[in-house]
């Protein structure tokens, strides 16, 4: 269970992915297995004698060949880490979503999204976090080690400045416990500041369309403060060394994610374990975050 599982396709994204995957088993000192799975290209005839199409063949080949690269170019930038590689058979989905089973963190890549920062989640990503009952995190094309870290005394990127803040989206009726851990955690291993967001809609009280009353208005949202505050408390006894920041704010919470997103080296979601008839679901905020977010994004399930 204590290691890391990166799916690795060649794609500039999954081998972001990798990169992002090497730096936090690095960090946690836990092993790193680099999985490649078949995609649909198979042939569309039975191969004579049982012997494989030439197209199987060289596109093993060539999987072999990027697990191998992929091995050698993580292990020269971390020497102490320890590396496995494995071609598994089945498609994508099923073979990640076994991996995960047996897996701390699954770590996939995600299309950028044209020109604009954020995500384009991919039908494999988006099966994989809908149904997987193990974290996953989702990195972009581009993404590099500096864009984690504040910029120097310069504005320029840098590894040797303090990290930017995690970010973590907490639903104050189902907050999760292992999504709350999962984000505490996160800010302890990088000495990060956890900005913890919460968004609250007036409508729920008011109905949709009604008029705000100001006065009530600022009664909620200090009750919702004091909520968060309340949910918070025993977490940062638990986690006295990472300090946290508190924010409720008005509005889905999608967007303000989104927004805190720009300058965290990390945002945490959760996705309820529920079942939906032809598959997982994911809620419509983790959903806005993995379309928009300009940082890497875990995804934690829970109860």
């Amino acid at each position: 269970m204590f290691a890391i599982t990166v799916g690795l396709d060649g794609s500039p994204e999954s081998l972001a992915a990798a990169d992002w995957a090497a730096r936090e088993a690095a960090q946690r000192e836990v092993p790193l297995r680099l999985l490649h799975a078949e995609d649909s290209l198979r042939p569309l005839y039975v191969p004579f004698m049982g012997a494989a199409a030439p197209d199987v063949i060289e596109q093993r080949a060539w999987a072999a060949r990027l697990l191998s690269e992929t091995e050698s170019r993580l292990g020269e930038r971390h020497p102490g880490l320890r590396i496995t590689t494995r071609q598994a058979e089945e498609q994508p989905v099923p073979a990640l979503l076994s991996a995960a089973e047996d897996t701390e963190l699954l770590v996939l890549g995600s299309h950028r999204l044209g020109t604009v920062a954020g995500f384009l989640v991919g039908s494999v990503a988006l099966a994989v976090v809908a149904r997987t009952e193990r974290p996953v995190v989702l990195v972009r094309a581009g993404e590099h080690a500096e864009d984690e870290h504040l910029p120097d005394a310069t504005g320029a990127g840098a590894i040797a400045t303090p990290y930017r803040d995690v970010v973590l989206g907490l639903d104050l009726e189902s907050p999760g416990d292992a999504v709350v851990e999962f984000a505490f955690e996160a800010a302890r291993r990088r000495a990060a500041c956890l900005r913890v967001v919460h968004g609250w809609n007036p409508a729920a009280v008011y109905g949709y369309g009604a008029a705000l009353d100001a006065g009530l208005g600022t009664e909620l949202a200090e009750e919702a403060q004091h909520e968060l505050s309340d949910v918070l408390r025993p977490w940062k006894d638990k986690f006295p060394g990472v300090e946290v920041r508190e924010q409720t704010a008005i509005g889905g919470a999608g967007r303000h994610l989104v927004d805190a997103s720009r300058d965290a080296s990390l945002v945490v979601v959760g996705r309820k374990k529920r079942q939906a008839p032809i598959g997982g679901r994911i809620g419509p905020v983790t959903h806005a975050v993995l379309q928009h977010a300009s940082a890497p994004v875990a995804v934690v399930p829970h109860d």
